[in-house]
């Protein structure tokens, strides 16, 4: 695998992608993050659920880059304000759940997005790399929902933290893992079609 600090993936897939190209990708990735918050996993002694939303907003950073990873995620916190059913199942409906237990999680996702994609974008392409990206975005999502929570509840850091933070960490870090494994691997792809057809 190279080691060039490099483009993201979708910059080498469609190095002169148009505004319609980038468009549809943005959307594209709304609609995946969509998809993989109707996998949710309610907790009993939290109001926060394990969903698949964060793998999306990783993902998507990871591999359309700082600028269409963050629009996809802007697009799709106006999807789910505008009442369309993109939230993970349950809890409160349309611009009601920003301001409810999982409003916090839910607005880091943009910029939990950009600074995967911008360090994707900047560093070498390893999975060590992605890996601390990935858990780099990953904690600003928890420190932000712990942080909503507390202001909610009225706690401190500290005692949100068990409903807020500490449950979510292994999913985090398989998340993440998942993410410094999925890279590799379509890097490798790209590059091996790449190398067929030249």
């Amino acid at each position: 695998m190279s080691n060039r600090s490099a483009t993201v993936l979708l910059d080498t897939v469609l190095p002169q992608a148009t505004l319609a190209q980038n468009a549809l990708l943005v959307v594209g990735g709304s609609l995946l993050v969509a998809l993989c918050a109707q996998v949710s996993v309610p907790l009993p002694f939290s109001p926060v659920p394990v969903t698949g939303q964060t793998f999306a907003v990783l993902l998507l950073g990871a591999t359309l880059g700082a600028r269409r990873g963050a629009a996809a995620l802007l697009l799709y916190l106006a999807e789910g304000a505008a009442g369309l059913p993109v939230f993970a199942p349950g809890g409160l409906p349309g611009v009601a759940r920003l301001a409810g237990p999982t409003g916090g999680y839910l607005l880091a996702f943009p910029a939990a997005a950009f600074l995967v994609g911008r360090l994707a974008e900047k560093l070498p392409r390893r999975w060590w790399t992605w890996l601390g990206a990935a858990l780099a975005a990953e904690a600003v999502i928890l420190a932000a929902g712990t942080a909503w929570l507390a202001l909610l509840t009225q706690a401190s850091w500290m005692e949100a933290a068990p409903l807020g933070a500490w449950p979510f960490l292994p999913g985090s870090l398989a998340k993440a893992a998942l993410v410094a494994l999925c890279l590799p691997a379509s890097w490798w792809a790209v590059e091996r079609n790449r190398l067929r057809d030249s």
